[in-house]
């Protein structure tokens, strides 16, 4: 019988097993879609963040915490605010009741007697005393800015 060289088959047998070049793309594909995943999921998050502040609730507020996790209608600022409004956590915008509208004007007067140590001319001697037309206006504005109506005079 002929001799076998057992060393020719020992080389076979230590060499490395071939990759599949399909798998390893195939693996370095899922992990790039993962990674978008990712990406994409935190673009929504900031997305939807974005939309509640153009809306005018700040989604870190403890107050609206719940409300902005448990909101899943549109995501624009009209259908955000509308729903913000339903459930009573902001009241409408231009709508300042004739109490409150009362209570910043009695307080703009307390501060406006603060800041002053004596009441100074009248509201009324001032505009007569004007030179001009936007010194009369410059007068009406201070008079609305302590919330004063000078119409009524």
């Amino acid at each position: 019988m002929s001799e076998i060289e057992y060393d020719d088959f020992s080389d076979d047998e230590q060499q490395e097993p071939r990759k599949d070049p399909v798998r390893a793309r195939l693996k370095q594909v899922e992990k790039e879609l993962r990674e978008k995943d990712t990406l994409l999921a935190k673009y929504a998050d900031t997305e939807r963040k974005m939309a509640f502040m153009e809306a005018g609730i700040n989604a870190s507020d403890p107050k609206f915490k719940y409300f902005v996790k448990g909101y899943d209608g549109e995501l624009s600022p009209e259908a955000i605010q509308q729903a913000a409004l339903e459930a009573q956590l902001i009241t409408p915008q231009g709508q300042v009741s004739q109490e409150d509208r009362n209570a910043w004007q009695q307080t703009n007067k307390v501060a406006a007697g603060a800041e002053t140590a004596s009441e100074g001319p009248s509201w009324v001697k001032r505009i007569r005393d004007a030179s001009s037309q936007e010194e009369i206006v410059s007068i009406y504005a201070e008079a609305q800015a302590q919330g004063i109506d000078l119409s009524e005079l």
